[in-house]
């Protein structure tokens, strides 16, 4: 097995992240950057290892993450989501902990749709009396 990887999708919002997995030393890149050069946040960061950091195989392999549309936290969710389907596939033993910890759950929230007749989704034009 050392020289298998192990590829998964995560979808968050309109963000959709393949993430493939290989044995190595703990090194993410996001779309050919580093992790910390690409989401820039800490937050994110954190948000997007945690499945890493449960199961505790965060110095067991290299992430590489292809993520498109959305933005920065949608697409670290979606890493987040692929992340842990792609550990899933190295060890079907960590499911309860993942499943446990709510890693592999898609978040189903996504943008409302503009309706006709209002200034948004949901937001109506400004009521004039007369």
């Amino acid at each position: 097995m050392p020289d298998q990887t192990f590829e998964a999708t995560g979808r968050r919002k309109t963000s959709v992240a393949r993430v493939r997995l290989v044995p190595g030393t703990g090194a993410i890149t996001m779309n050919g950057r580093a992790m910390q050069e690409y989401l820039r946040r800490d937050v994110l960061e954190m948000v997007m290892v945690q499945p890493l950091q449960l199961t505790e195989t965060r110095q067991r392999f290299d992430v590489h993450i292809s993520a498109v549309g959305g933005g920065l936290s949608a697409q670290a969710g979606a890493a987040c989501l692929g992340i842990a389907r792609a550990l899933l596939k190295y060890d079907p033993a960590v499911r309860t902990t993942l499943k446990g910890a709510g890693f592999l759950t898609r978040d189903p929230r996504a943008r409302e749709r503009k309706k006709y007749g209002r200034a948004g989704a949901r937001k109506r034009f400004q009521f004039s009396k007369r």
